[in-house]
This record gives structure tokens, C-alpha cells and sequence, in this order.
């Protein structure tokens, strides 16, 4: 019976091994073999690289009909249909293209095929497909390790996201290689430029340090977003959707096409509405974008214009625990701890415990416009040579605006008011604070790439001029104040310089060596009173330098092995040095030393990867509990943090109409020896807690997502996704009572297409989130203090929107 059982495995061997079948072929271009070339087949998950002749070879392919497809930069895309295994040996022959199409202006930036860092790239048409109103951090948020929030609870609005744990002003984002992260507070804010997504060709997101780019350090992700390049056609489209909340979403885009075979202009107009899920939470978003280029044979000249305004009610304070747990005493101690008014306590009494918003001043908004002016010329000096230059230019300008409550007159630099026999200290007023900015640079890179290496040398420089003031707009007793009185003032100047060198040589056929060296200089200086008439002139300057070294190894064609060592240093944020302690230490840069090391397998039906990554970091700033002067929370730097983990992905064809893919992450943030710091207000001192080893706040330890596609018939798709998050601790001392509970959201995509005498495409889409009404908070803040010998907290939660819809309908003239 053994002999038996071990010959038919050994037949069942023989005939798998019989349907297996390899499949080679060749890429050239004028002539010559194009090594690099990217031959993937369609509607799988295999791909390869042409080798340094041009050849490549699939292995392990079933019997059946494929549709392959060959693309090299400067080349047009090719296809052929195969049949296996009749067809064994292909020939591509691109033809040059005649005229640039821009791919290249972002290249410098960008992770390639054999560049030793863990990326995702999420292609214009994966974008357009989720895009129904919500902000970008949720069309990106089934990408590995990362976790989207939203301050109104439905997406639309204020977003935030993070990555490994890492939050966004950690993170680096680039828009056609030009910085977006605010110089000064390195934070970007996706609501200022509203459909942003609806403008986008692609989206590369590289986990970790990442390769060199232009402006703010990574020290948890890159985030690279191209805008759409040229669009031979001429096109209209009008996409339009409605859906919970009153949200409603209307782009109406066209563009010429080539006119003249060398010159297009595009432009998009876009609105967005919505009440938001949190109480008064609405958002009223607007944007355009308006594209215009120069095309010949070698060169490209191109000129983008984009601008948002934003106006949304403010919805930053959260939900307190107290509220949200239907805790009648909790919510009385509010006010009888000073935390709230008796006015406010009441009003968060009789409120819905899952959209309670403390704000109820009917402009407590928040007003923002950016505007965006980008040149970019792009020459190709022969195949292998190519330079890209860009000028920018970003106005801001905005304020949010508060109902204060009792303020002491002398805060806001206002003299006392005598009435009659009585003296006037204090007042309720109406203030605005105010950020109005100038950011403009250049960005440059020339890319040298030949057989065997891969050369780029870029940089960048810009400068960021802020200015921030505040205005009392009203009071209640203001005395003899000229209207818009301004209370403070204080400016920003930051210079910023970057140059990098990076470098991609094929050692052997299977080998590559990567390195990625930067020098960044930094110059930062602040003059002028804060809100708290704190005077916080300083000066500060940095020189960084760097390193990034790999190898990529592909053992067979359908396999890869990376190992890379990356340093980031990172320079304090504004907030992190204007609420500094002048008498206390001083904040100084962090430093990231990053290793990476991943496997990928792909087939025609499986694909598999595995990522290990270990983030150590030196001088990490958190918030510790520790105070200013002024009593309030300031950014410390800890000796030793760390994040260590592991990502996968898979994705499966399971059928040819059903496909399966999902992630994971699995992780350890940690810091070592950490001290929390709790105010007493029993002493006015602060009582010190040394904790040893903790977990670093909003970093989980489990993170999943999944998606099944199901297309019973053609264009017409059925997505069911599901996305877990595991345990949060909202500060930085693994205290299960300051910690955001596990969540498991599942929704349900729909999506058909097809094509009318009238429209070239009809698409009709149906989004259905959270479908089973999980009930779940995404983000928390929390303030600890002693009172009467006993430890309580303030806090605030942002709990999700239920079970809610969106319709939409997109139509392509």
C-alpha cells in the first residue's frame, strides 16, 4: 500500500509537470534588446523585466489563451494574444514613441522594479474606481499597514492616516515630485485640495524610509502622487454621486486631446458636500485643476494650475469616553472638575452618545484656500538620457474660527473695562487664527540609464514664508479695541535644500546593487509672540546627510529577494519647538536606521510576498505628559523606540470571473524606558511615572485587509472588502484604559459598465460601507491628571458612521 500511495504521487507529479509549460520571448526597440522592459500577462499576476539581451521567460503557465503586454519608457505599449503551449517563443518590437508622454517626471522619485524598498503602486483606474466623495487617505486605505481616520466619521473632510503606526506629518507626500507636506508642521492636509483624486494618474506608496524625494523626511512612508499625463484623445466626462449624510459629489472633466500632434489642455471642476456623521460636522469642499502641455518628439513643457478652497465645521474635539459609555457620573464630573461649562456638561448630557460634537457656535468652521502653480520641462537628450526641471509655487491662506467662553482680557492683550464701579477682566469673544503662506522652490533630476546602470542625480530647494496671527473679531465687552484686534504675531522662514545621488547597477544577470545617497540642509528661524503671548524668536539650522544601500536578487523569473539599510534624519516640527519649555531641554532631530528585507513569488494564478522591516530610532519625539511653562503639552525626545514587523500579500485567481487578494501586517512598536508625566492638581506639580518598556501610541499590532472580486459577466464587478485593525493604545503607556478597541469592517462594492449610441461609457457604482453597523472609534486624544489623591481623564474618541451608502454615476463622452 506504501509503494502504491509513492507511485501515484510520483505520477501525479508527472502529469502536473506535463501541464506546466514555459513561455520566452524577446523585447527590442529600434532595432536593439531593451533591458528593463516590463512584459506582464494581463488579468494575472505575473510579470517580469527584460534581462540585460532584452529576453525574458515565463515559467509554469497552464494551457490556455493569454494576452501579453510589453512597455518600456519612450516606447508604445504592445500587445500580443499567445496560446499555450502552441506559442513557446515571442517577439516584441516596440516602436518609438513620437512624441514625450511625461512618464519621466516623476521617475527620480520613484522606486523601479529592482529597487530594494517595499512599494505599492495603485494605478489612476484603481482610484477612480473607489472614488465617490471620499477623501484620498480612504481610496489608498487597502494598501499594507496602513489605517485611515476621518474627524466627521464618514471619509469626507478632515482625514488623517498612518502608516506602520507612523503618523502623517512623519510621512512624506510628493506631488509630481514637488513637496505637499506644510514645511513648518511637515503635515499634509488631503482637504485642501478637494478630488484631488479625480486628476490622478498614479500613486506610488513606498513603507519605510523609502527611497531620496524632495522636501520633509519619511519616517514612516513615501507617498508619491503623479497627475495625469498626456491624453491623445479628446474626452468629457461628468461623474456624479450622492449617497448618506447628504453627501453629494459632482467632476465635470474634458480635455482636447493633441492638437496639432504637440499641444493639450485639460481641466477638471469638482464640489463636495457633506453633514458629515458627527453632529454639525459638514463640509463644503471645492476645487479645479487646469493642465496645459507642450509635446514634441524630445521634450516636454507642462504647466498644471490647481486650487482648493475648503469650509468645514469643526469636528477636532472628539467624543468623551464618558459620553460615548452612557456615563451619567463620568459626564457630571466634567463640569464639576472645571472641564466643562455647566452649559457644555448639560449639552453633551442630552446629546447622542456616538455624534456628540462639543461645538455649537454656528461659524466655529475652519476656512483654507491653497493654490497651486507647477511648471514642469522635461528633455530627452538620447534614449538613455533625460532631463526634468520644475518651478512651484503654493499660496495658502485661512483661519478657524472659536467662540470662546470667559477669556481673561490680558490674554488677548486687552485692557480692562471699567463699568460704573465694577471691573471688567474677563469676557466671552469670537477669535480667528490665521495662517497665511508663501512656499515656492525648484526641484531638478537628470537620469542616465544603459544596459547595466541605472544613474540619477536630483534635488530640490524651496522656501516656505509663513505668517500666523489671530484676530478677536468680537466681544462681549471689548472696550476701546479697534475691530479685528490682533492679539499675536510671529513668523516663519524655512530653507530648505536637498541633493541626492542614486544608483542601480546589474552586477550579474540576477544581481543588482542600489545605492541612494542625500544631503539635506535645513534652515528654520521664527520671530515674533505666539497665542499665549509667549515670545518664541529662535533659529535653527540642520545639515543631514543620508545613506541608502541594497541588493536585489531574482533567483528565476518569477521570484525576488531584496536586503536594504536606510537612514532618515528628521528635523522638529514648528509645534515642537514653539511649545518647548525655555528653561527645560530643548528638542533636537530624530534619526531612523531602517532594514528591509522581502521575498515576492508570482504566477499566472498566485502571488505571495513577504516583507520583514526593522525601524530603530534615536531621539523619537512623543508626548510624555511633560508641560511648558505655560502648562501646556510638549514633544520630548525618548533615547530608544523601535518598530519591528512583518507584511504579506497575497493574491489568488481562483477562477477567471474570481480573485481573492489580501494583506497583513504583524508588529512590535515599542519604546524603551519610558517616563509618563501626570499633572497633580492637588500640588500644581507633576507626578512621574517610570514605566520601562511601552507601546507606542496609535501603532497596532495587527492590521488586515481583503478584498474578493467577482465579475460573473463582463463589467460587471462585485468587491467584498473587509478590513481589520487591531488594539490602539491613544498614548504612550500601554494603559488598556486609554486604548481604542479592535475593529472588523466589512463593505460591498458594485460596479457596471456599458456603452450608449450617446455615451462611449456608462458606469453606474454602488458602495455599501460598513455593512454589518460596527460600531468603532479610529482615533482618540487623552489628558491625565490627579485630583483629590485620584487619577481621571479627559479625552476624545471619533467614532465611525454605521452602516451608510453611496450611489454614483459616471458618464464619458
Amino acid at each position: 500500500m506504501k509503494r502504491l500511495s509513492i507511485w501515484l504521487f510520483l505520477q501525479l507529479m508527472v502529469v502536473a509537470a506535463l501541464g506546466q509549460h514555459n513561455l520566452k520571448g524577446v523585447v527590442t526597440g529600434n532595432g536593439e534588446p531593451l533591458p528593463g522592459a516590463s512584459v506582464v500577462i494581463e488579468s494575472t499576476f505575473y510579470g517580469v523585466s527584460a534581462k540585460s539581451d532584452g529576453s525574458f521567460e515565463f515559467r509554469n503557465l497552464k494551457k490556455g489563451d493569454y494576452l501579453l503586454k510589453a512597455s518600456f519608457v519612450g516606447f508604445e505599449t504592445q500587445k500580443i494574444p499567445v496560446k499555450i503551449p502552441e506559442e513557446r517563443n515571442i517577439t516584441f518590437q516596440l516602436e518609438p514613441v513620437s512624441i514625450m508622454t511625461g512618464e519621466v517626471l516623476v521617475s527620480a522619485t520613484r522606486a523601479k522594479d529592482k529597487t530594494p524598498v517595499a512599494y505599492t503602486n495603485i494605478t489612476g483606474e484603481e482610484i477612480a474606481g473607489r472614488n465617490m466623495g471620499q477623501d484620498i487617505p480612504y481610496l489608498l486605505q487597502l494598501t499594507p499597514s496602513f489605517v485611515a481616520t476621518s474627524d466627521a466619521g464618514a471619509g469626507v473632510g478632515y482625514t488623517n492616516f498612518r502608516i506602520r503606526g507612523t503618523d502623517l506629518n512623519r510621512i512624506n507626500v510628493t506631488v509630481n515630485g514637488i513637496p505637499l507636506n506644510d514645511a513648518e508642521s511637515h503635515g499634509t492636509w488631503f482637504v485642501d485640495q478637494p478630488d484631488l483624486a479625480s486628476s490622478l494618474k498614479n500613486v506610488q506608496i513606498q513603507r519605510g524610509v523609502g527611497t531620496s524625494t524632495n522636501g520633509a523626511a519619511a519616517f514612516g512612508a513615501t507617498i508619491n502622487l503623479q497627475t495625469n499625463t498626456l491624453n491623445k484623445d479628446p474626452y468629457a466626462e461628468y461623474k456624479t454621486a450622492a449617497g448618506s449624510f447628504k453627501t453629494f459629489k459632482n467632476t465635470v472633466s474634458a480635455g482636447t486631446g493633441l492638437i496639432d500632434g504637440k499641444f493639450t489642455l485639460d481641466a477638471r471642476l469638482s464640489k463636495v458636500t457633506s453633514d458629515g456623521f458627527i453632529d454639525r460636522a459638514f463640509s463644503d469642499l471645492k476645487s479645479f485643476f487646469v493642465s496645459g502641455g507642450y509635446y514634441s518628439e524630445n521634450t516636454v513643457l507642462k504647466a498644471n494650475v490647481f486650487s482648493g478652497i475648503e469650509t468645514t465645521y469643526q469636528s477636532w474635539n472628539g467624543v468623551p469616553s464618558v459620553r460615548l459609555n452612557n456615563d451619567l457620573e463620568g459626564m457630571q464630573r466634567y463640569e464639576e472638575h472645571w472641564l466643562y461649562s455647566p452649559q457644555q456638561t448639560q449639552e453633551m448630557i442630552n446629546s447622542n452618545s456616538r455624534t456628540y460634537n462639543l461645538y455649537t457656535y454656528e461659524n466655529q468652521v475652519d476656512q483654507y484656500q491653497q493654490d497651486h502653480y507647477q511648471l514642469h520641462f522635461s528633455h530627452k537628450f538620447s534614449p538613455g538620457i533625460n532631463l526634468n526641471v520644475s518651478g512651484f509655487y503654493i499660496r495658502g491662506k485661512g483661519y478657524y474660527e472659536n467662540y470662546r467662553y470667559d477669556r481673561k482680557l490680558n490674554k488677548y492683550q486687552l485692557p480692562e473695562i471699567t463699568i460704573g464701579d465694577e471691573t471688567v477682566n474677563s469676557t466671552d469673544l469670537i477669535d480667528r487664527k490665521w495662517l497665511d503662506n508663501h512656499f515656492y522652490g525648484l526641484t531638478f533630476s537628470m537620469n542616465y540609464h544603459k544596459r547595466k546602470s541605472d544613474f540619477t542625480v536630483g534635488g530640490g530647494w524651496n522656501t516656505y514664508d509663513g505668517d500666523h496671527y489671530g484676530n478677536v473679531i468680537w466681544a462681549q465687552f471689548i472696550g476701546a479695541a479697534k475691530p479685528n484686534h490682533e492679539w499675536y504675531s510671529n513668523k516663519g522662514l524655512k530653507k530648505d535644500f536637498n541633493l541626492f545621488a542614486k544608483y542601480n547597477y546589474q552586477l550579474a544577470e540576477k544581481l543588482n546593487l542600489f545605492a541612494d545617497l542625500q544631503y539635506r540642509r535645513i534652515d528654520y528661524s521664527i520671530d515674533g509672540i505666539d497665542d499665549d503671548l509667549r515670545n518664541i524668536t529662535q533659529e535653527h539650522e540642520f545639515n543631514f546627510f543620508n545613506p541608502k544601500l541594497g541588493v536585489f536578487y531574482e533567483p528565476t523569473e518569477n521570484q525576488s529577494l531584496y536586503l536594504s539599510f536606510a537612514t532618515a534624519n528628521r528635523e522638529p516640527n514648528r509645534s515642537a519647538y514653539v511649545d518647548a519649555n525655555p528653561q527645560g531641554k530643548q528638542p533636537v532631530y530624530e534619526t531612523l536606521y531602517d532594514w528591509e528585507l522581502g521575498y515576492e513569488y508570482k504566477s499566472a494564478v498566485f502571488s505571495g510576498a513577504v516583507n520583514f522591516y526593522y525601524m530603530n530610532y534615536k531621539n523619537q519625539l512623543v508626548l510624555t505628559g511633560e508641560i511648558n511653562d505655560v502648562g501646556a503639552p510638549i514633544m520630548v525626545n525618548v533615547d530608544k523606540s523601535y518598530r519591528r514587523g512583518v507584511e504579506l500579500q497575497t493574491g489568488i485567481v481562483i477562477t477567471r470571473n474570481l480573485q481573492w487578494l489580501a494583506n497583513a501586517t504583524f508588529s512590535q512598536n515599542k519604546i524603551e524606558n519610558f517616563t509618563e508625566y501626570v499633572d497633580n492638581w492637588d500640588t500644581w506639580g507633576q507626578e512621574i511615572f517610570n514605566l520601562g518598556t511601552t507601546d507606542i501610541a496609535f501603532s497596532p499590532s495587527a492590521i488586515a485587509n481583503s478584498q474578493v472580486i467577482f465579475e460573473p459577466v463582463k463589467n460587471l464587478n462585485f468587491a467584498f472588502i473587509s478590513s481589520y485593525v487591531g488594539n490602539q493604545f491613544i498614548d504612550n503607556t500601554s494603559s488598556d484604559n486609554r486604548s481604542l478597541d479592535a475593529y472588523f469592517l466589512n463593505n460591498l462594492k458594485v460596479d457596471y459598465s456599458f456603452k450608449t449610441p450617446l455615451f462611449n461609457e456608462v458606469a453606474l457604482h454602488l458602495m455599501a460601507n460598513n455593512i454589518f453597523n460596527e460600531e468603532y472609534e479610529s482615533n482618540a486624544w487623552v489628558y491625565s491628571y490627579i485630583l483629590g489623591g485620584e487619577r481621571y481623564k479627559m479625552d476624545g474618541y471619533f467614532p465611525q458612521a454605521g452602516r451608510h451608502f453611496m450611489v454614483g454615476v459616471d458618464l464619458k463622452f
